[in-house]
């Protein structure tokens, strides 16, 4: 047994998690909390901190605290840790999380963007672990559409951070529907469950369900309308994948997030449309979609194996792999 242990934080737009860690994928202890934006993102830090120094200050027998890591949304500017227009934490843009985390808590962290560290977690502890694969993409489909990228089982951060926003790929023509980016026609809009929510209401009006998981009920029970917000959906995600099955050429894309529950609604137009559009896939697409074992090079697209604990166990890994100090900070994101 590890005589170290690692502490995660997952920073969302709605909830806050904080959690001890020692491997595996399980936690020791985990403390969840509302994250308070309307108090303002100094007050949202000072939660943050507070519960990352409860956990350090619990009684874990022997074992040595190792680093801490802390997931965000982006774009995020590294190793700076500065935010860049994140368009679900409105009202941070510029503001240097890092360096606020650090100040507060009185310790080095590890700063990362929080779907670069469900791909992390994905790759060492769920399908890239069960498949071996080392280079894989992961696309979040929750509030808004995530995006992570391992390269030779290391995080891909890019020149300064920002790889990995896949979401914001235009996947439709059109000047009226704004993102929060700043940009239109975001893959975000069509493929997230705020977008599905927001077609929701545009196709259905006062008909449209509360949620996205009550849309797809409604879906399954053969409403056309429903199950043609899905075929939306699925026809978005194969223009953004046909980019990037083009252009990277990985072994192994994973969706995930809550809008994947709905993934037996979505997925047949996604694999029609990708077949037609990406000739690599056309190419190198497997015989079977879901094998228990993968065929070498081919291009596989599965569900996501962690849920929604995969970045927090993502944090934690990354933290439990370095000893930290303010005197000699690490910044490289290795996933062996």
């Amino acid at each position: 047994m590890t005589n170290k242990y690692s502490i995660g934080v997952d920073l969302g737009g709605t909830n806050l998690r904080v959690a001890a860690y020692v491997g595996g994928d399980g936690f020791l202890e985990t403390i969840s909390l509302p994250t308070r934006l309307s108090a303002g993102r100094d007050q949202v830090v000072r939660d943050m901190c507070e519960a990352v120094t409860a956990l350090m200050r619990r009684d874990y027998g022997d074992r040595k605290l190792a680093g801490v890591t802390v997931g965000s949304p982006g774009p995020l500017e590294l190793p700076l840790g500065i935010l860049r227009n994140p368009p679900n934490l409105p009202g941070w843009d510029g503001f240097n999380l890092k360096e606020a985390i650090t100040s507060t808590l009185g310790r080095e962290i590890i700063l990362e963007n929080d779907a670069n560290l469900a791909a992390l977690a994905e790759q060492q502890l769920g399908a890239g672990n069960s498949h071996r694969i080392s280079d894989l993409c992961v696309i979040t489909l929750g509030t808004g559409v995530g995006n992570g990228l391992i390269l030779g089982g290391k995080i891909w951060d890019g020149t300064n951070g920002m790889a990995g926003e896949a979401g914001h790929m235009v996947v439709r023509d059109t000047e009226d529907l704004l993102c929060a980016c700043g940009g239109s026609g975001c893959l975000e809009q069509y493929a997230s469950a705020t977008g599905v929510m927001r077609m929701a209401h545009e196709r259905l009006g006062e008909a449209a369900p509360s949620s996205a998981h009550d849309l797809a009920l409604l879906a399954r029970s053969g409403n056309e309308q429903a199950r043609g917000i899905f075929d939306t959906v699925g026809e978005a995600l194969a223009i953004a994948l046909t980019a990037l099955v083009n252009t990277l050429n990985l072994p192994l894309y994973l969706l995930g997030g809550g809008v994947c529950e709905a993934w037996d609604l979505f997925s047949p137009e996604m694999f029609q449309q990708l077949r037609r559009r990406s000739y690599v896939y056309r190419l190198t697409r497997p015989l079977v979609l879901d094998p228990v074992r993968l065929e070498a090079q081919k291009t596989y697209i599965l569900k996501a194996q962690l849920g929604s604990a995969a970045g927090l166990l993502g944090a934690c890994a990354l933290g439990l792999k370095y000893q930290l100090s303010s005197a000699n900070p690490v910044e490289e994101k290795f996933g062996d």
